[in-house]
């Protein structure tokens, strides 16, 4: 299950977010970030 959230975001990075939207390497923003944390988390080892 998902869960809807805020965040506040620098500027540069949510650009970034967006480009990479646009060039349909996230489906959104929300795929984005879940997809980085994800990886974040994995590199961290849990």
């Amino acid at each position: 299950m998902k869960e809807r959230i805020s965040i506040t975001i620098e500027k540069g990075l949510l650009e970034w977010l967006d480009r990479k939207v646009d060039q349909h390497i996230f489906a959104n923003r929300s795929h984005g970030l879940e997809y980085l944390a994800a990886r974040a988390r994995e590199r961290k080892g849990g």
